[in-house]
């Protein structure tokens, strides 16, 4: 019986896909919610501001260098079982953060939920490759772009909800204990009914390539996160200058190991599927939006003096279209195709230029007309919404199902680069034009900068998509997946 007609006798893969999904809906949740809280967690512990921005970029940094291991983890040893291991260890970490006695033990136990995060996401979107029949692939895709609508939505809200209604006198420590009881209950539920499935060709672990990986990725995001609220030490443009190096490393080494018979963590000729570099370009440029939801909080809260439930409630907006947007792109997709990615962009380069237009129109400190406001961040979030699932796709498909692991880890490494690339690029811009003032005026300059910046990426992720789109579909197209042969 060929691997296809067993995933389309699957009985209860839309079942064990949910249960997946809490995988990939944690991870983001927890980014977004603590957006909102910092000004709390400021207020308690006494952070400083670079510790404050370390319980931000602890998580990114730690998460991005470790999801393409998770997922190849999920590839060899099983990617039900990574899936709960990683809920297990996600679990405790979040109640070592709900517990933290000092700035210090709320970082570490931010970068142990990156660590068990990058363990258990990735199941969800390798299992789209593993579980699913190509028919209804579009879907699932769809569904799993929406998870991050919904995390969005229910981050920034339910931050502000939780630290509002201070819950048994727990602040905002309550943002992180909140995951215990969804732990528990995704693993009551899901133990007995996830299926296990796993790579039939990746036996073994490749431990050499897993620290090369981690060490390349940790030369390029640690300094980008950091540097800035440094002050650029010398350790930091060391780090930068090993990139290349650490990386020509990994490659070499992989490529040795593939040539030799081993199961690399990245397979160079996996790597080399026509289009795939192109399209973790796209991925890379896409998610330059990634600091929106930090700035954007700033703007509320400091130019505009916003409470955290207030705040939490003006995403709503920009959550809905993120929300809605997956679930129309399987029939959008059958009129314009892969090209529904570039349309998304296009609306949120559009919304993003529309959103600094509208606030540059607005006197200094008073919120912006609500209704234009709205459709603007309604728009952004659609606009995400729609590309999101489609650009994914366009770039897991390239590959075979026994490598969905290791390329839904370099897919979301790719998006969390991303982030961490925005925080420090755009980030830096944002802090550069702010300077050393603080008043509503100079975050607002500062904040209509950034957003047209974003505007900027997003239309170069645009033309990209659409010249890789023309290229796919040319007359020397290449096969839709790429395997070993």
């Amino acid at each position: 019986m060929s691997a296809q007609s067993i995933t389309q006798a699957e009985p209860r893969r839309w079942a064990m896909f949910v249960i997946l999904l809490v995988g990939a809906f944690l991870p983001p949740l927890d980014f977004f919610i603590v957006n909102v809280a910092l000004p709390a967690i400021q207020s308690d512990l006494s952070t400083s501001s670079s510790a404050e921005q370390l319980v931000i970029s602890s998580y990114a940094a730690v998460y991005a260098v470790t999801l393409i291991t998770g997922g190849r983890l999920g590839d060899i040893y099983g990617r039900g079982r990574m899936f709960f291991l990683g809920l297990i260890g996600f679990a405790a970490a979040s109640l070592l953060c709900g517990l933290a006695w000092s700035p210090w033990v709320l970082i570490t136990g931010r970068m142990l939920q990156g660590v068990t995060a990058a363990v258990m996401a990735p199941q969800a979107l390798a299992s789209v490759q593993a579980i699913f029949p190509d028919a209804e692939k579009p879907l699932a895709m769809s569904i799993y772009g929406a998870v991050f609508g919904l995390a969005s939505v229910i981050g920034q809200i339910l931050g502000g909800i939780l630290i509002s209604a201070d819950l048994f006198h727990l602040g905002w420590r309550a943002i992180f204990l909140v995951n215990l009881p969804v732990a528990l209950l995704v693993i009551l539920f899901g133990l007995p009914l996830l299926k296990e499935t796993r790579a039939q060709s990746a036996q073994r672990l490749d431990p050499v390539g897993m620290l090369l990986a981690t060490l390349t990725l940790s030369a390029l995001i640690v300094p980008l996160i950091e540097g800035r609220e440094a002050g650029w030490p010398w350790w930091t443009w060391l780090l930068l200058v090993a990139v290349p190096l650490l990386a020509s490393w990994l490659w070499r080494y992989e490529h040795r190991l593939s040539r030799n018979g081993g199961s690399p963590l990245l397979d160079p000729t996996i790597l080399r599927a026509p289009g795939l570099g192109q399209g973790l370009t796209i991925v890379l440029l896409f998610y330059s939006i990634g600091t929106f939801f930090l700035l954007f909080s700033i703007y509320l809260q400091g130019a505009l003096h916003l409470n955290a439930l207030r705040a939490g409630t003006l995403f709503l907006p920009f959550g809905i279209g993120f929300l809605i947007g997956p679930l129309l792109t399987p029939a959008l997709r059958r009129f314009v195709g892969n090209y529904l990615s570039a349309i998304g962009m296009g609306f949120e380069t559009t919304g993003l230029a529309g959103l600094a237009w509208l606030i540059a129109h607005t006197h200094t400190g008073t919120p912006p007309v609500m209704l234009p406001l709205a459709l603007l961040l309604f728009a952004t979030g659609l606009g995400q919404g729609l590309a999101m699932p489609t650009l994914v796709r366009m770039v897991t498909g390239q590959v075979a199902p026994a490598f969905s692991g290791m390329i839904a880890g370099v897919t979301s490494s790719t998006l969390q680069i991303s982030t961490a690339l925005s925080v420090a690029i755009i980030g830096g811009i944002f802090y550069s034009i702010l300077g050393n003032g603080h008043s509503a005026a100079a975050i607002t300059h500062a904040f209509i900068a950034a957003l047209l910046a974003m505007a900027l990426c997003l239309a170069a992720g645009a033309g990209l998509s659409i010249r890789l789109i023309r290229r796919a579909s040319g007359p020397a197209a290449a096969p839709a997946r790429y395997s070993l042969k």
